[in-house]
């Protein structure tokens, strides 16, 4: 196989026209510029120069070797390129896993964030509650049925406590907090995926507090589910980062003894952990889930 660094110096003895201004234009000794052009011969078994005076010029073969390298070395600047830019973070593609509050609450000013900061990488975003993914990044709720691969570095990002929402006129909205045990006679509306992690997280902490929740109607997400409370079929339990502006003549309580708590987190392929925009996306969530907008960072 041929060295690529002789090429490249043949090329530039052919462009400059000497060892000796190619030698001080690269950097080494004009007898290290000798060397390597011998071996090349060597390796080509082709007669690349020919002595011409105290010269050199280049021989046929050598002129057209330096021509037909030609497209080699675009293409190596171009990979450079590449990797110049893959370690800036400015090209290639990031997935991002999600379920849906936070989805909703956080996904927005995660990607603003990614496009302004690494305008040329192309970003996959993929519901993991409902469908199966393996992707890059991937914010979960953890629970012994949802956990990372062995591959993933995962970072806790905030606990979520679970609030209970009814209506203004019931004797619960003018409580502080609710012990959970009270809600086993009231009529539930579901609002969770049937195998959701935060579904199960809340049924196993109903469970603790002995009853199985009464669902009079099964929603499958948040912000349908509360309309329905408002028309006195019955309450619904939801994460605080789920509940979002509540509508008129509704009121979110706090569930307390025991907290059911959806322990939320994000998990980075080892793999891709190091690339700038991973890490960014990490940091963006970390100052989202603290309650505060993530600052502004300068990229080239």
């Amino acid at each position: 196989m041929l060295d690529v660094a002789r090429l490249r110096l043949l090329r530039a003895v052919i462009a400059t026209g000497s060892i000796r201004a190619t030698a001080a234009a690269l950097g080494y000794t004009p007898s290290a510029v000798s060397q390597q052009l011998t071996a090349l011969q060597r390796e080509t078994g082709l007669r690349l120069f020919e002595r011409v005076g105290r010269g050199i010029e280049p021989t046929t073969a050598g002129r057209t070797l330096a021509a037909e390298s030609e497209p080699l070395f675009e293409a190596l600047s171009r990979v450079e390129g590449v990797v110049s830019d893959l370690r800036a973070g400015r090209v290639g593609s990031l997935s991002i896993g999600y379920f849906g509050s936070a989805g909703s609450a956080w996904l927005p000013t995660v990607v603003a964030t990614l496009r302004e900061e690494f305008p040329e990488l192309r970003l996959d975003l993929r519901m993991t509650e409902i469908t199966r993914a393996d992707p890059d990044i991937d914010i979960f709720v953890e629970h012994p049925r949802n956990t990372p691969g062995p591959l993933a570095a995962v970072t806790r990002l905030v606990d979520d406590p679970y609030l209970a929402v009814v209506r203004d006129d019931d004797p619960i909205a003018a409580l502080p907090e609710v012990p959970l045990a009270v809600l086993a006679e009231r009529r539930w509306v579901d609002n969770d995926v049937n195998e959701g992690a935060c579904r199960q997280v809340l049924l196993d902490t109903c469970a603790k507090a002995g009853f199985a929740p009464q669902f009079a109607v099964e929603m499958h997400d948040y912000q349908t589910a509360i309309p329905f409370v408002a028309t006195g079929i019955g309450i619904t339990v939801i994460p605080e980062l789920g509940i979002g502006n509540l509508p008129p003549g509704l009121t979110a309580v706090p569930v307390v003894s025991p907290t059911p708590i959806r322990r939320i987190s994000v998990a980075v392929r080892r793999s891709i952990a190091e690339h700038p925009a991973a890490r960014r996306t990490v940091e963006i969530l970390q100052s989202l889930a603290r309650g505060s907008r993530p600052e502004r960072t300068a990229r080239g």
